[in-house]
C-alpha cells in the first residue's frame, strides 16, 4: 500500500508506536557524521590550485547533498518497515546517496596523482561501502495477507492524502517553536495514525474513515496556515486559544470515530460467530454442545 514519507516519492506515516511516530529520529549518528567529510574535503581544496579547487568543491557538494539524501531515505525506509503493508519509495534516496558519495570522491581524486582509474577505484569503493553501512532501498511492495490489491490501493489513496495533511500541519507549528502547541499536534498526529492503523487492518472502514483523513485533515492544514501567518508576526493569543481548542476538539473526533470503527468491527465479529455457530448447531457440529457433554 501507497505512503509517502514527507511527499510524493515515499512511503509516509508509520503506525502508532513506531520510532517516527514517537517523534524518534531513525537517522542516528552514522548519517549525521556524513556531513563531515564534505566539509573537510572543502576546506582542503582551498589551500590547492584552481583545478583542485573546482573538483574538491565539486566532489564536496556531491558528498553532501548524498549526505542529506541519506537522512531523508533512512526516515523513508523506518517509516515503511513500520508498516504491515506499504510500497517502497518510488525515489531510491539511500541508492542515490551512496552514488553521489562515490562521485564526490571520484571527482576530488580526478585531479589528484591517482588519475582516472584511480579516481573510478576510489567511486566504485565508497559506493560500496555506503551500501554496506546503510543498505539499500526497500524494493519490494508489502500486502497485508488477506486484502486484495485493488482494496490496499483504494486505502492508499486516502492515506497519502492524509499524510501530506499531516506533514504539512506539523511543519506549519513546529516552525512556530511553541511546545505546547506542538504537543497537542502529535496527539492528533498520533490519533489520525491510530486511525489510518485502523483502515489497514480493515479496509472496509474507509468509508467511516474517509472524511475524517480527507475533509477534516485538509480543512485543519488551511486553519493552520492561516493561523501559522497569523501567529508568526501578531502572537495574538485569542487566536492561539481558538486554535488550540480545534486542536483539542479533532483529537477528541479522530479518537470517538476510531473507538466507533472498532466496535462496529467487534459487532460484525460477534455476529460472523453466531452465525457460525448456528451452522455448525444445524450440521451437528457444534463445539460448544460437545463441551457440555
Amino acid at each position: 500500500m501507497a505512503r509517502r514519507f514527507g511527499g510524493k516519492f515515499s512511503p509516509g506515516l508509520a503506525d502508532p508506536g513506531s520510532p517516527a511516530a514517537m517523534g524518534v529520529d531513525p537517522v542516528g549518528t552514522r548519517a549525521n557524521l556524513m556531513l563531515l567529510p564534505p566539509f573537510v574535503m572543502a576546506v582542503a581544496s582551498l589551500a590547492k590550485g584552481p583545478e583542485a579547487l573546482l573538483a574538491g568543491l565539486g566532489g564536496a557538494a556531491l558528498m553532501a547533498a548524498g549526505a542529506l539524501l541519506l537522512r531523508q531515505g533512512l526516515r523513508a525506509e523506518a517509516a515503511y518497515d513500520a508498516r504491515t503493508s506499504a510500497r517502497p519509495p518510488a525515489l531510491p534516496r539511500k541508492t542515490i546517496a551512496a552514488l553521489l558519495a562515490g562521485g564526490g570522491i571520484a571527482l576530488a581524486a580526478w585531479v589528484g596523482p591517482s588519475g582516472v582509474t584511480g579516481a573510478l577505484s576510489y567511486g566504485v569503493s565508497v559506493v560500496a561501502l555506503h551500501l554496506l553501512a546503510f543498505g539499500a532501498d526497500p524494493f519490494r511492495t508489502k500486502r497485508k495477507a488477506g486484502v486484495d490489491a485493488f482494496q490496499q490501493d483504494r486505502v492508499a489513496r486516502v492515506v497519502d492524502e492524509a499524510e501530506a495533511y499531516l506533514t504539512a500541519i506539523r511543519s506549519r507549528v513546529a516552525a512556530l517553536n511553541d511546545r505546547l502547541l506542538l504537543t497537542h499536534i502529535d496527539a492528533l498526529v498520533t490519533g489520525a495514525r491510530r486511525m489510518i492503523a485502523a483502515v489497514e487492518n480493515d479496509p472496509s472502514d474507509l468509508n467511516a474513515a474517509r472524511r475524517y483523513l480527507g475533509v477534516y485533515l485538509m480543512g485543519a492544514r488551511d486553519a493552520t496556515d492561516r493561523f501559522a501567518d497569523l501567529y508568526a508576526t501578531s502572537r495574538d493569543a485569542d487566536a492561539r486559544a481558538a486554535y488550540e481548542a480545534l486542536l483539542v476538539d479533532l483529537d477528541g473526533s479522530f479518537a470517538r470515530q476510531t473507538e466507533k470503527m472498532r466496535a462496529n468491527d467487534r459487532a460484525a465479529m460477534d455476529i460472523e460467530i453466531k452465525v457460525l455457530n448456528e451452522r455448525l448447531k444445524i450440521e451437528g457440529l457444534n463445539p460448544m454442545e460437545d463441551k457440555t457433554r
